[in-house]
């Protein structure tokens, strides 16, 4: 049961990120840089294994999360949470697309109702018009930068199994400080100058960094070795879940019909072909 608890406590400060990065009055810049400085430090502190196995291997993993973690930053300043979050969560499509390449893993016939599933998915975000609003200004771009994230985060998972076949020790926290690492001063030329108030952006950033990603990495790292692939996976989907909830809690933004039909789709079709490997 703790495990589980450590798994559900991690998804749900995963999916306070969207609520945080719209309550920053920095640029998307300045957010994506600190909250990343900040999360390096603790991952450090906090984690032992992330300052062990920093060999090459890990950097063109850490740099696919690196781009991961700047492009959703990118896109929740620009689209509503639930599309850039929903978005995002395709990740597995681009997976399954990727693989005879870059795993050589072939795709299976019972992939292709998924695969086709998470397309018609996809489609409903560019389906609606979006109108712009103060917590969403250009939606259709957000929408693209968070189609990217998808992609860079499914290199991102690629990488992770590319690492474990080799016995890198804990690939994912090594490549997630370092990515966390490399976002942060890849980010920097852009984050500066701050002209922003930084005392009232610093416990947003705090926030972000220590808990949303620090703490959040400490809960997966410890909880996730105990239980089956199924369970992390399913507890896991709580993040793209109620991303969506605290920003209408915290902002009053509330996602389109076709954004909430096409996140639907990806987290039910994903929730059934995670099931399906494991059975």
């Amino acid at each position: 049961m703790r495990n589980r608890l450590l798994l559900v406590a991690a998804a749900l400060l995963f999916s306070t990120g969207g609520a945080a990065i719209k309550a920053a009055t920095l640029t998307a810049w300045q957010v994506a840089s600190f909250r990343s400085a900040v999360a390096t430090v603790v991952l450090l502190l906090a984690i032992p294994e992330a300052r062990r196995g920093w060999r090459w291997r890990v950097v063109p993993v850490a740099a696919a999360y690196a781009a991961t973690l700047v492009s959703f930053v990118l896109a929740t300043r620009l689209t509503t949470a639930a599309e850039a979050i929903f978005l995002q969560s395709t990740a597995p499509l681009y997976l399954l697309l990727l693989g005879p390449w870059l795993l050589r893993e072939p795709i299976r016939r019972s992939d292709l109702l998924y695969i086709l599933a998470i397309a018609g998915g996809l489609t409903f975000f560019f389906v609606g018009t979006e109108h712009a609003a103060a917590t969403a200004p250009d939606p259709r771009r957000g929408n693209l930068i968070a189609a990217a994230s998808g992609l860079t985060y499914a290199l991102t998972l690629a990488g992770f199994r590319w690492l474990g076949r080799r016995q890198t020790a804990n690939p994912g926290i090594v490549a997630a400080a370092l990515g966390n690492l490399l976002a942060s001063l890849a980010t920097l030329p852009l984050a500066l100058p701050v002209t922003a108030p930084l005392a009232a952006n610093a416990p947003v950033i705090l926030y972000l960094g220590i808990f949303q990603i620090g703490l959040a990495y400490v809960c997966l790292t410890r909880g996730i070795r105990h239980v089956t692939a199924f369970e992390a996976n399913t507890v896991l989907l709580l993040e793209p879940a109620m991303n969506p909830v605290w920003v209408w809690l915290v902002h009053g933004e509330t996602p389109g019909v076709w954004a909430l039909a096409g996140g639907a789709v990806i987290l039910s079709a994903t929730l059934v072909n995670t099931w399906r490997r494991t059975v």
